[in-house]
């Protein structure tokens, strides 16, 4: 193998920044200092701490800070993805939905009984809880309900504050 000046001068190079690189450390005190032996688990006193040259540290380990410290580590072997994810898909259209309108709470009232008179207007008599009332056609109980007529056997009330009409079977009793 011929060796030729450009040769010579790389390997000069090579050489040169391995030799800068075993002499060069991380800091410029002279000497490093390594921790002491653990203790016996008898004694409490103190021993005192080892002073190592820099000769006898081991050259990987004076180099050491320089791969541990540097983030180049982590990026020599990162994963590169060219998967874009695709963008977030629209929002739904709001619909909106008109409230239901207002109803009437169901009827409080059951049927008793009517009576019918010749000549005079039916009497209902309507109850709620413990309370009996006797109506006509026409009249208003409790200024939220007003009785309007009595047609195929049940008896027509109206809810005042919504203005809705209801009904309410009056069974075998007319």
């Amino acid at each position: 193998m011929v060796l030729t000046t450009r040769l010579k001068v790389l390997c000069g190079a090579a050489v040169a920044v391995g030799v800068y690189i075993l002499v060069s450390g991380p800091d410029s005190s002279p000497s490093v200092v390594a921790p002491a032996p653990a203790p016996a688990a008898n004694t409490h006193a103190k021993m005192p701490t080892a002073t190592v040259s820099r000769d006898t540290v081991s050259p990987m380990l004076r180099l050491a800070h320089r791969v541990t410290q540097s983030k180049a580590v982590e990026s020599l072997f990162r994963t590169q993805s060219w998967y874009v994810a695709p963008p977030p898909p629209p929002p739904a259209p709001v619909v909106y939905v008109p409230p239901p309108p207002p109803t009437a709470p169901p009827l409080p009232f059951t049927v008793m009984g009517s009576y019918a008179h010749p000549g005079d207007a039916t009497v209902y008599f309507l109850t709620r809880g413990d309370s009996v009332f006797d109506v006509h056609v026409g009249d208003t109980i409790d200024n939220t309900y007003s009785v309007d007529g009595a047609a195929n056997g049940q008896l027509l009330l109206t809810y005042k504050p919504l203005n809705i009409q209801q009904t309410l079977p009056l069974g075998d009793s007319q």
